[in-house]
């Protein structure tokens, strides 16, 4: 796997898709900067979870990518308490946000995840000006998010009608598909799209992501660079990383 990226060798960025026929964005911190706000409706809801639990050690910002970026929300409740040595009883997927449960912290972020982007989402320029020259050279495009959020955020976003084909949290669950890092959501997409893995490039800014990548045989993992960091990036399988997408064009 190549580590250079488009400062080092511009030839590997802009090659990277190259060849493929369809790009699969990851949501949240690839199209829109609503990966900060998953990361402050995490920080909210485990501070005051854990603020009546002082014996715990308390939640860090490294807490984030450590154990939660870009998994499925009840996994990401589960992982990040297994972190504590706690364990939670699972509750019913529908449990009320105040009922301490698995499933009720989950739907607790998901509210203020919920409440902070009602007020909408701007996309990244970069990436809406990347995704305009996929389309434009008849590249084939879909959306693959652990968010049960998704189709909302692409609504909010104004990106909706770009993508026919958008595998969510909800559709991963419908499906009986694992969450990332494994490929099958990915892999699901591009069976959407009627195309072979091997057609297909995956664009990730989270670790977990950037496995499920790895873990498929796709054309190539673009890793985008929104805090994980590049060389962690690297680690996780990415065939190129950028700082933005436009550096792809």
């Amino acid at each position: 796997m190549s580590e250079n990226t488009a400062t080092d060798h511009p030839v590997n960025s802009l090659t990277a898709w190259t060849g493929a026929s369809a790009i699969l964005f990851d949501l949240d911190g690839v199209l829109t900067p609503t990966a900060t706000v998953h990361e402050r409706a995490w920080q909210e809801l485990f501070e005051s979870y854990l603020s009546s639990r002082p014996e715990v050690t308390g939640y860090s910002e490294s807490d984030y990518f450590d154990h939660i970026d870009g998994k499925p929300r009840f996994d990401g409740v589960r992982d990040f308490l297994a972190s504590r040595g706690i364990v939670l009883p699972e509750g019913p997927t529908d449990d009320d946000p105040a009922n301490t449960t698995v499933q009720g912290l989950g739907n607790r972020k998901n509210r203020i995840f919920n409440d902070i982007v009602s007020t909408g989402v701007e996309p990244f320029e970069g990436s809406v000006r990347f995704l305009e020259a996929v389309l434009e050279r008849g590249l084939k495009v879909a959306v693959v998010s652990s968010s049960r959020n998704a189709p909302a955020v692409l609504e909010a976003a104004g990106l909706s009608h770009h993508f026919r084909v958008v595998v969510d949290g909800v559709v991963a669950a419908g499906q009986g598909l694992p969450g990332k890092p494994s490929p099958a959501t990915y892999q699901y997409a591009a069976q959407l799209l009627g195309l072979p893995s091997e057609e297909c490039v995956v664009v990730e800014d989270a670790v977990s992501g950037v496995q499920a990548g790895e873990a498929g045989s796709f054309h190539s993992v673009i890793g985008v660079d929104r805090g994980a960091g590049r060389q962690t990036l690297l680690d996780a399988g990415a065939t190129v990383v950028v700082n933005d997408l436009d550096e792809l064009l």
